[in-house]
């Protein structure tokens, strides 16, 4: 596996419709970074977030998960309460070609405050917006900013081709958009 540099992503996202919007340069000024990385590209999360709240007193089960877990907010910052965390999306949307596996990692801005991003491997040719959890480690209320970079994309080129990719086997989070919750 190769990981790919900024002028393959850049190509990609021309040429595929790898990335979009995507934004070739890395931002900076008075925002936590986005755009085109050397080896990467760091995604911004959209302004549609799911706080988890115990109000309702639902219990968190990945089989039978309830929406009553959350309350739903659309903002420019999204406050995480302490040891909780949150969901949202990215603004872009991610076409992954068939011979590509990408991983994300969070932004270091975020994980100096106790705010870890985790996501799962965007498998070969997945296509979505991507959903983000905003995990709040601190005994602290914690914002995020819409808009702003969120974590980065890092793109692994395979040895060949998978024989099944992810749109092959018709994968329950293919296509997604807007915050999606677990499935079965």
């Amino acid at each position: 596996m190769s990981l790919m540099p900024d002028s393959w992503i850049r190509g990609m996202a021309r040429d595929s419709a790898m990335i979009e919007p995507f934004v070739e340069n890395q931002r900076r000024e008075g925002v936590i970074s986005y755009g085109l990385s050397s080896y990467g590209y760091d995604a911004r999360v959209a302004d549609e977030f799911r706080i988890f709240t115990n109000v309702n007193s639902a219990v968190v089960d990945p089989k039978a998960f309830s929406e009553d877990s959350f309350v739903e907010r659309k903002a420019d910052v999204c406050i995480i309460p302490p040891n909780s965390f949150a969901l949202a999306r990215t603004v872009e949307y991610f076409r992954i070609p068939r011979d590509v596996l990408v991983i994300c990692l969070g932004k270091s801005t975020y994980a100096r405050c106790g705010i870890i991003v985790n996501v799962t491997p965007l498998e070969p040719e997945w296509e979505g917006h991507v959903t983000l959890e905003f995990s709040n480690t601190t005994p602290l209320p914690a914002r995020v900013y819409a808009n702003e970079g969120a974590c980065q994309f890092l793109f692994l080129k395979g040895a060949a081709p998978p024989e099944v990719s992810y749109a092959d086997r018709a994968g329950k989070y293919m296509r997604q958009t807007g915050v999606t919750l677990p499935k079965l």
